[in-house]
């Protein structure tokens, strides 16, 4: 499978109601969105939880600033990680990639448990 090489990602650290991590892949035109509730994976062998949220705009990857009480998902977002991604796989439960950011670099998975929001995000274990 073929992707775009500018394709692009966003970690955005959130902190609302309890502090998270907003996961968000460039892709069919919009920003396929995560809530990840700890600090994303930087080694392999670490598996986060990560809870499909709405489909954001694109406009919104590099959104910094405090979003006002009383508003959707008040509190102050933070960009913790950015870069590019190349799609390698891409299914209905799983979606494998190559992250190429500050923080998050190398293959990651997205892995969904059987057919509802929640999915692992894990670092794939490098092939030596």
């Amino acid at each position: 499978m073929s992707a775009n090489p500018t394709t692009r990602f966003v970690v955005q650290k959130h902190a609302a109601t309890h502090l998270h991590y907003d996961f968000r892949l460039e892709m069919d035109g919009v920003l396929k969105s995560w809530a990840v509730p700890k600090e994303p994976p930087t080694e392999a062998g670490v598996k986060r939880l990560a809870v499909q949220v709405e489909d954001h705009q694109v406009s919104y990857i590099g959104f910094e600033g405090t979003i006002p009480e009383g508003e959707y998902g008040a509190g102050k977002v933070e960009v913790w990680d950015k870069g590019t991604y190349v799609l390698k796989h891409r299914s209905q439960n799983k979606i494998v990639f190559t992250l190429h950011g500050e923080k998050l670099r190398g293959d990651y998975t997205l892995l969904r448990f059987k057919e509802d929001k929640n999915w692992l995000f894990f670092k794939n274990k490098e092939n030596k």
